[in-house]
């Protein structure tokens, strides 16, 4: 989650050792994301998706971190952006290309399998950088398109699921090159996706979302890789779904002629 920039606010300087607590946060994620990478060259598919989870993981602390201690800096938020771009662009584009997409023939389908590992890249940095240039004038109560993290976190746990369940990779690349191209134009889409961050910062949960949090925790315990795909999948169909209703409801609120 993105670091934005301090009010300046006058009084006693704090030890630069708090403003270490994000990065740090940062900088862990971005070490789960390139060793991913890593995990991922040397054939090691399920730690290279187990990688990019925690990196989504470590991920949602930098921010709230880092509002909780006041030391929110216009350097954290550029640190993080890069940081993501690896974690959530580079390494699932690499992990999907190495486990699955390079197994289409050549003959047939030419360049195609890192064409579409190029274009999930690019489309998570331009998520990022259209996120940046949005900062401080977008309703924080949601995101425009799906954000990366959501988006690397179904592409990592599908691979995780299939590697599970038995399957490689070239039996399921047709699934792989269409997930791998929905989940970048998701990124790029203008479909509203919740944020969750006016839950996070109002001191009040209900009662009813104490035991639904408590109940997913449980249940993603049980079985981490499949919990964690049912809900990406869940979240990331939520903006379509909800672009769809809205749709629906204004075409039959419009005057019958």
């Amino acid at each position: 989650m993105n670091q934005s920039p301090p009010n300046g606010t006058p009084g006693k300087p704090r030890s630069r050792g708090i403003y270490l607590l994000p990065n740090l946060f940062t900088t862990s994620a971005l070490f789960a994301g390139f060793y991913a990478l890593i995990a991922a060259y040397e054939g090691n598919y399920d730690t290279s998706a187990i990688s990019i989870v925690v990196a989504m993981v470590l991920d949602g602390f930098d921010g709230r971190v880092a509002r909780m201690t006041n030391t929110t800096t216009a350097f954290g938020a550029e640190y993080d952006s890069m940081a993501d771009m690896v974690s959530f662009g580079a390494a699932p584009a690499f992990l999907m290309y190495c486990w699955s997409l390079s197994s289409l023939p050549e003959e047939i389908w030419g360049q195609l399998s890192w064409v579409v590992a190029f274009v999930y890249c690019a489309c998570c940095g331009l998520r990022l950088a259209r996120f940046n240039v949005a900062v401080g004038t977008a309703d924080k109560r949601f995101f425009q398109g799906l954000a990366c993290p959501a988006a690397a976190a179904t592409m990592a746990s599908f691979v995780w699921v299939c590697i599970n369940l038995g399957y490689n990779g070239a039996e399921v690349v047709v699934l792989v090159l269409l997930l791998t191209l929905i989940c970048g134009g998701l990124m790029v889409s203008n479909f509203a996706y919740y944020s969750f961050k006016d839950m996070t910062e109002s001191r009040k949960v209900p009662f009813a979302m104490l035991l639904a949090l408590l109940l997913l925790f449980v249940t993603t315990a049980v079985d981490p890789p499949k919990m964690i795909l049912i809900a990406s999948l869940c979240y990331a169909v939520s903006g379509p779904t909800w672009a769809t209703v809205s749709w629906i409801r204004k075409r039959r609120a419009r005057p019958q002629r």
